[in-house]
């Protein structure tokens, strides 16, 4: 077995890459141990005796499997939230969710003459201060008060 580690030494230089990444073929090893000068060694790597292996990268498998899975609402848990309660889902948008709802409802019973004025802005002002938590619960609020509420059928 011939020492080939000025040859490594100086092919690393000339690839410019580290020496564990020098590739010699081994079929051309007696070629490549005659080669003293930095020419020589260049005529190798031009020759193809000589390449520089490929850099090990990091896998980007593991993090496209974790997105893939946020993607899905998977990994959403306690140990994964940073900040307050109210920082991912604002209070305000909450409220929006809320009051849209009870509004439109309100409108839609208003139209069709369920509701008169004085009580349309009766339950107005009341869901206006947060006593109905949705839909549902105002309409027990409608029924307790003997407003008759026409069954909605789901086609």
């Amino acid at each position: 077995m011939t020492d080939l580690r000025n040859q490594r030494r100086m092919a690393a230089d000339l690839l410019k890459c580290g020496q564990n990444r020098v590739w010699m073929d081994p079929d051309r090893l007696e070629e490549t141990a005659k080669a003293v000068t930095r020419g020589d060694v260049m005529i190798l790597i031009n020759g193809g005796a000589i390449t520089s292996k490929q850099t090990h990268g990091i896998s980007n498998a593991r993090k496209k499997y974790a997105q893939a899975q946020r993607k899905k609402g998977r990994r959403t848990g306690q140990g994964s939230r940073k900040g307050p309660k109210h920082a991912r889902l604002p209070r305000k948008e909450q409220w929006i969710r809320t009051i849209r709802p009870i509004r439109a409802y309100l409108k839609e019973l208003r139209d069709q003459n369920i509701l008169d004025a004085h009580k349309y802005r009766d339950y107005y002002q009341k869901a206006k201060g947060g006593t109905f938590r949705n839909k549902q619960h105002i309409k027990t609020h409608l029924q307790s008060d003997g407003i008759q509420l026409k069954e909605e059928t789901k086609a």
